[in-house]
């Protein structure tokens, strides 16, 4: 069975080293790992000696990212690992800082001194020094260790060689915005990292235990099941539990998505991550802490980037091979237009080689500045993290980019009824006396005897009846499985039940022609009337199956209940197909069925309970869990989890992964133009070493905070 160890990798802000360090780790004999650059955990599930795995794996990291630090992950909120500071100047005049500074003034000192030949040079070394000396030096280690590809071999070998051929003042301006885009680079992904994990911002500080007399403030994770803790107004609830004392009203929409507050009282389940708004609570702690709803969202958050999506993965492997792509045209840049125009002149020398190479080597110079990845590495994972983020703001758990992508290319959505499109709870909808008998005497006589049963339609039918004043003494209440109730109400036999029951008894009943659940009394053995129950749809299913029309994507039901209810319940809310009275394999055999006659390029998603679902959830190519707050199995079966019971929260998710996948290929399609345009020009002596340093830095920031609209998008 294989073990696994997170770790925290504070201060990676590399995307590209987080790509080589997955990858390296990833051929460990044994060791599975993944590296969420978001929110810099490692996850490494191994088997063998845990030591020389974990000793293994930091060599690699400090390999390729010697300032990391690394430390052993305790399941605290990634987002409150690196904590907003205020401006300090102390912090500000650090030791790279000034020599940052020192650079910068010594080549704006070169720049307008009137120093010339040898002395000029020698300042624009030493500011080039000073600005560059940390990439130069990444890029020959990396060199000595055999990882030449990367960004700091790039920005060494192109501003170097701009240096070679005496283009001093861009040699040493492409490394100084090369570091000012680099530092501003940083703040914006750690703003970006800040911003989205304050979307999923529930994992609560402490927790009031309750010890013998007194109250005491400790970590949530110390409390143990069966305790007693204390949530004051305004607190977060620390751990799932049961109210034993006290109201109040919890703001739940850090898991629901929900704004309306929910009424709590004793007996009420609560989860993690709510808040308490008003009252004083005292709560029996049912879970521990690692089992705990907000533990659990924040899991899966935080290990959803480890499920990359199609587009992430292509931008992965065409990254590994890119660069290595872009040093080889560039040599050929380099070389190929003087050689060739040399040979085609002959040896007249009219045509320098000199000269030629000159100016082809500096355009390959700026072919290879302009065509750093960074601005795909680093923009597809954020854009998709943030959609992750957003989507959990809404109540919504997608487990990863995959799925939220495949969203995208629904063509059929496959819903279960019961608990899906229906409430799942049982009302009454017609009550229809027999001659001689009060509409209302009828319910009451029902709903008395029923009182004692725990059968959901015999509290359908107690929670129908309005209250009354009459004295009504129920004796001898006998239950029979399968059948119904018998009892002795204020003196009268009384019979309800099913067909069964009253053709058993010899009873003549009235069947009435309607859908749902046929409830039959009888008084003294002489038909009283019936009660029809059904399970009602909710009130957003409707609206629901119709903006999924409006998109184009088809609809079918999958239901155990009987036809006549399926056929019902599906015209009323216009589902297009529906396969009635099914048990859960032959849900599978249908939903197979289904997913060999769409287009291929399509998907199909369930939608289920997430309870007696979870085959064909598993099945599906998206699996949609409803209402999984707090149900383990829908958490663990499907592969996106709608927090609470509402259809339409269907239609949030998908909006989001459109909007999401919208600014993925945003950031694709112009970092991808953008540095078309300025390696076309640069090859073609149109562009300078400036154009060069926008197309990759420049376009980075532009990716990023493109990335960062997710966070302010209006869910419809």
């Amino acid at each position: 069975m294989k073990q696994k160890e997170v770790l925290y990798l504070e201060n990676l802000n590399c995307s590209h080293c987080a790509n080589e360090i997955e990858r390296e780790i990833n051929n460990i004999e044994g060791v599975k790992a993944s590296l969420n650059f978001m929110t810099k955990l490692l996850t490494i599930e191994y088997d063998g000696n845990k030591a020389d795995i974990i000793n293994q794996a930091e060599k690699i990291i400090h390999g390729h990212e010697p300032g990391v630090k690394i430390s052993k992950w305790q399941g605290e909120d990634f987002s409150n690992k690196k904590v907003e500071k205020p401006f300090s100047i102390k912090e500000f005049l650090g030791a790279e800082h000034i020599i940052f500074f020192i650079g910068t003034v010594i080549y704006i000192t070169a720049m307008i001194s009137p120093l010339d030949g040898i002395y000029r040079k020698l300042v624009f070394l030493a500011a080039y020094l000073l600005l560059g000396g940390e990439v130069i030096y990444d890029a020959a280690r990396n060199i000595f260790k055999g990882q030449v590809f990367d960004e700091n071999f790039l920005m060494a070998i192109a501003t170097i060689g701009a240096m070679a051929i005496g283009e001093y003042a861009e040699g040493v301006a492409v490394m100084l915005f090369y570091q000012i885009g680099e530092f501003f680079q940083e703040i914006s992904l750690e703003r970006s990292r800040r911003s989205i994990s304050e979307l999923v911002d529930i994992r609560p500080d402490y927790a009031n235990l309750v010890s013998e007399n007194s109250v005491v403030k400790v970590s949530p994770d110390k409390v143990q099941t069966g305790d007693i803790i204390i949530v004051k107004p305004g607190e977060r609830i620390p751990l799932d539990g049961t109210v034993i004392e006290g109201s109040s009203s919890l703001d739940m929409s850090s898991l629901t998505g929900e704004s309306v507050p929910k009424t709590v009282k004793a007996n009420d389940e609560v989860y993690s991550g709510s808040v308490n708004m008003e009252g004083l609570l005292k709560i029996k702690v049912t879970k521990p802490f690692h089992e705990s709803t907000a533990v659990k969202i924040l899991d899966l958050v935080q290990n959803s980037a480890t499920k990359k999506a199609p587009t992430e993965k292509f931008i992965t492997r065409f990254a590994k091979w890119y660069t290595p792509a872009v040093v080889i045209i560039a040599i050929g840049i380099a070389l190929f237009p003087p050689l060739i125009t040399v040979a085609v002149n002959g040896g007249n020398g009219a045509v320098s080689f000199g000269s030629l190479f000159s100016d082809w080597f500096y355009r390959a110079l700026i072919f290879l500045v302009a065509s750093c990845p960074c601005a795909l590495v680093i923009s597809i994972p954020l854009g998709f993290f943030g959609g992750i983020g957003l989507a959990s703001k809404n109540g919504i758990l997608v487990k990863g980019g995959n799925y939220l992508e495949a969203l995208t290319f629904l063509e059929t959505v496959v819903f279960d009824k019961t608990g899906t499109l229906t409430k799942g709870e049982f009302e009454v909808i017609r009550i229809l006396p027999a001659d001689g008998v009060e509409e209302l005497k009828l319910l009451q006589i029902a709903a008395a005897v029923e009182r004692y049963s725990n059968h959901p339609i015999a509290k359908a039918i107690v929670e129908a009846c309005p209250a009354t004043d009459e004295e009504i003494i129920v004796e001898d209440h006998r239950e029979l499985p399968g059948f119904g109730v018998v009892a002795r109400y204020n003196g009268q036999e009384v019979m309800i039940g099913n067909k069964n029951l009253m053709d058993t008894e010899k009873i003549e009943v009235i069947i009435p022609d309607t859908v749902g659940s046929v409830v039959y009394v009888a008084v003294d053995r002489v038909y009283a009337g019936s009660i029809v129950v059904a399970d009602i749809e909710k009130p957003d299913s409707r609206k629901t199956i119709e903006s999924l029309k409006k998109k184009g994507i088809k609809t079918a039901m999958l239901t155990g209940d009987l036809k006549a209810n399926a056929d019902e319940m599906a015209g009323k809310i216009g589902i297009d197909e529906v396969y009635s009275e099914l048990l859960p394999q032959h849900k599978v055999e249908i939903l197979e069925k289904l997913m060999t006659q769409k287009n291929k390029k399509k998907k199909i998603a369930y939608v289920g309970d997430g309870m007696n679902d979870a085959p064909v959830l598993a099945r599906a190519d998206v699996g949609i869990a409803m209402g999984g707050l707090g149900t383990d199995a829908a958490i663990e079966a499907a592969d996106i989890v709608i927090m609470n019971d509402e259809p339409l929260k269907l239609l949030t998710a998908i909006n989001i992964a459109h909007e999401t996948r919208k600014i993925v290929y945003q950031n694709i399609f112009v970092a991808f133009a953008v540095k078309f345009i300025v390696l076309a020009m640069g090859a073609g002596g149109l562009a300078t070493m400036w154009e060069a340093v926008f197309a990759d830095v420049g376009v980075a920031l532009i990716a990023v905070v493109n990335a960062m609209r997710l966070i302010n998008f209006q869910v419809d």
